[in-house]
């Protein structure tokens, strides 16, 4: 298991309070030993950070770190869950990168979740991912991203 509290001291970030839903859903929901995420925006302090398209007004370096908070807002709604201590295994992450017409560096940009997740859980955050490349995300936000966790199995989430 992995400390992710002294991971993520050691990478200098502090896991947020959750973001509050903007739409009619839940910020993450478990069932068994999983926890899904809604998709969750690069919103600092309730505040989105940036706005705007990827290859247009955002660079990609710019989408990467956007990524990266996504994924730490993504962590925030499982530890809403359950400790992130029982986290075994980041299994899935998909990104959507609001895009221009033509660009098509979705991967690169999704990767700012992607590293993040290893650098805090190691061989437990290599995960399974899409990136994806659409028109418009909500509120104007350039990235968004989903996570799917699996937690350490218990006596309450294993049916036997």
């Amino acid at each position: 298991m992995v400390d992710v509290d002294k991971a993520l001291a050691r990478l200098g970030l502090q896991l947020p309070a959750v973001v509050p839903p903007v739409a009619s859903y839940q910020p993450a929901v478990r069932s068994g030993v999983y926890v899904y995420t809604s998709g969750q925006l690069p919103m600092v302090d309730g505040s989105l950070v940036a706005t705007g398209k990827l290859g247009a007004e955002v660079d990609p370096e710019q989408g990467y770190e956007l990524a990266r908070i996504c994924a730490l807002n993504a962590l925030a709604a499982v530890a809403s869950i359950a400790p992130l201590d029982q986290v075994v295994k980041i299994v899935k992450v998909v990104g959507f990168v609001a895009s221009a017409p033509g660009f098509t560096g979705q991967p690169k940009v999704v990767n700012g979740a992607s590293e993040l997740l290893g650098e805090v859980f190691g061989e437990a955050g290599t995960h399974a991912r899409s990136a994806v490349g659409v028109s418009e995300l909500p509120l104007g936000a350039p990235v968004e991203v989903e996570l799917i966790a699996e937690l350490e199995p218990t006596a309450k989430n294993v049916l036997v």
